[in-house]
């Protein structure tokens, strides 16, 4: 699991910007959409100057623009677009550190978001993350991956086929299917963990070994990751409700508020969920150690048991095992028989009251 670390950065000069993440080997890569009801067009791959030209063009004026870009280790590139948009330089800093948390701004009719997307590896359960950004102004919608992935798949073929209701809607509309998609990882993520929870909690009954605490040591973990991630969008999500009466700002048409509602509900849920699953890891912990006193103690009563029962024949053989002269038991005849007669005698009297008490 790849852990969000701060990284001081030292600016030697102004608007002084360096990406913070670790994918750098794949190519920088950029993909424009440009559709209305009636058709789209899509430009793959794409360059700055054809993004110009389409911004530009006063007969796509009113079509809704998708810029998506795969890589952000090409600073270069990424202070370019942000120069030709007027991005606040700091907003553009905070694209390329990926060790921001969650978060939305709106600044000079423009709609910033930066989300956190994790998705748990199948085979290992290990956390992939990765930060996306998304800038909205106008009728364009530009979304920064870390890296190439399939998370807007389906969105795309949706644009293609002019599937749902995506091509009748505007850029706002675009901008909550894509924040949904990665929420998607979140429930898909946490599915994941509460299968491995599940096992854990089987395990814990029955195990012996402390492995199994150190299993349910990882899994709190990765839930605590999980919820860092979800608390800031959250947050992100209900500050879209201090700007939806913003007379000054009006990228998000008003009806569209209601489905970003719902993202923040889905936010709710993910926590709810992760708080149940916390709490169902601290039943198996406490199961562990209960299961391990429990086994302690039964261990203790049949230790005791033996005791108890070799405490009188031990004091039998101390007595006898003085060394007096006047013992008329050691010259009788049969005394020896006699004794061990009277110790197995009392041992196997001792283990029927025992068991018929239920104390082994």
């Amino acid at each position: 699991m790849r852990r969000i670390k701060y990284k001081k950065v030292r600016k030697v000069q102004p608007n002084y910007y360096e990406y913070t993440g670790s994918y750098k080997s794949d190519p920088v890569e950029m993909q424009l959409f440009v559709y209305n009801e009636e058709g789209y067009e899509e430009y793959k791959p794409c360059t700055v100057e054809r993004v110009e030209k389409e911004l530009r063009d006063p007969l796509q004026t009113h079509d809704v623009k998708w810029l998506n870009i795969h890589g952000l280790h090409n600073i270069e590139l990424i202070r370019k677009i942000g120069e030709f948009l007027d991005i606040e330089p700091a907003i553009i800093g905070d694209i390329l550190n990926v060790t921001r948390r969650a978060r939305m701004e709106e600044a000079d009719n423009v709609l910033f978001f930066s989300i956190k997307s994790i998705l748990a590896e199948e085979s290992t359960h290990e956390l992939r993350v990765e930060q996306i950004s998304f800038l909205m102004t106008d009728n364009l919608l530009v979304s920064f991956q870390e890296k190439r992935s399939d998370f807007f798949s389906h969105l795309r073929e949706r644009i293609r086929t002019g599937s749902g209701i995506v091509r009748k809607r505007g850029n706002d509309y675009l901008l909550y299917l894509l924040l949904d998609a990665i929420m998607e990882n979140f429930f898909i993520t946490l599915e994941r963990f509460e299968e491995e929870i599940e096992k854990v909690l089987n395990d814990s009954k029955t195990a012996e070994s402390s492995s199994v605490l150190v299993r349910i040591e990882k899994s709190r973990e990765s839930l605590n990751f999980l919820k860092r991630a979800v608390v800031p969008l959250r947050d992100a999500l209900y500050n879209l409700k201090s700007i939806k009466d913003d007379e000054d700002y009006d990228g998000i048409d008003k009806s569209n508020y209601t489905f970003f509602a719902r993202l923040h509900q889905k936010c709710l849920e993910i926590l709810d969920q992760i708080e149940y699953d916390n709490n169902t890891l601290e039943s198996a912990s406490n199961m562990f150690f209960s299961s391990q006193s429990q086994r302690m103690n039964q261990i203790m009563k049949t230790l005791t048991v033996f005791s108890v029962i070799f405490m009188p024949l031990t004091f039998i053989v101390g007595v006898y095992g003085m060394n007096f002269d006047n013992m008329p038991e050691l010259k009788t005849q049969d005394g020896y028989y006699a004794v061990w007669g009277v110790m197995i005698a009392i041992a196997i009297g001792m283990a029927i009251y025992f068991k018929r008490k239920k104390w082994f």
